[in-house]
């Protein structure tokens, strides 16, 4: 569990570093967005035969899964902070 929470935190500022813009998020929203691009890259990549049952997703893998994640994240946040203005 500790070792998912450190590669997912290497994931998750992997991914910020490389999509470029203002990022809302802290370093525990950080963890969660790699642990979350894990996820995702596993459950992608196992129903599309490239991982096996039980196969990690790999790091490229799950840093794209990651960026898919952040930028959900970001569509959503900025769709928040959008309607609390117009309030």
């Amino acid at each position: 569990m500790i070792s998912a929470i450190i590669i997912g935190l290497i994931v998750g500022a992997t991914a910020k570093i490389l999509m470029p813009g203002k990022d809302p998020a802290g370093w525990i929203i950080t963890c969660l967005l790699g642990v979350m691009g894990s996820f995702v890259a596993h459950v992608i990549g196992t129903k599309t035969g490239y991982y096996m049952e039980g196969e990690p997703a790999g790091f490229a893998g799950s840093i794209m899964g990651a960026l898919f994640i952040l930028f959900l994240y970001r569509i959503l946040m900025g769709r928040t902070h959008h309607s609390d203005k117009g309030t």
